[in-house]
């Protein structure tokens, strides 16, 4: 998700949104978002960027998309693991 507001909705969980506005000496200052079950959390900001900050940003999001893969398959082996042992 892209977003130019400066305030923003809670998240859905995984969600992702980039959120850009320009910067005070020139440029953009670009913040990372994750949407969690519970919150939404900055996960990084880029001030000051110049010109395409494609090939910055994007490392970091495809760290992220891993990262919520990881807890997406976490969050199924322990509500398993729960409704296994509540059996």
């Amino acid at each position: 998700m892209w977003d130019t507001l400066p305030e923003h909705e809670p998240l859905r969980p995984g969600t992702i949104l980039l959120s850009w506005a320009p910067g005070n000496s020139g440029g953009m200052d670009v913040t990372a978002y994750l949407g969690l079950a519970a919150t939404t959390v900055r996960l990084a900001t880029w001030p000051r960027l110049h010109g395409d900050w494609t090939p910055l940003v994007r490392p970091t999001l495809y760290e992220v998309i891993g990262l919520h893969a990881a807890l997406a398959v976490a969050t199924d082996a322990l509500r398993l693991a729960n409704q296994l042992a509540s059996a």
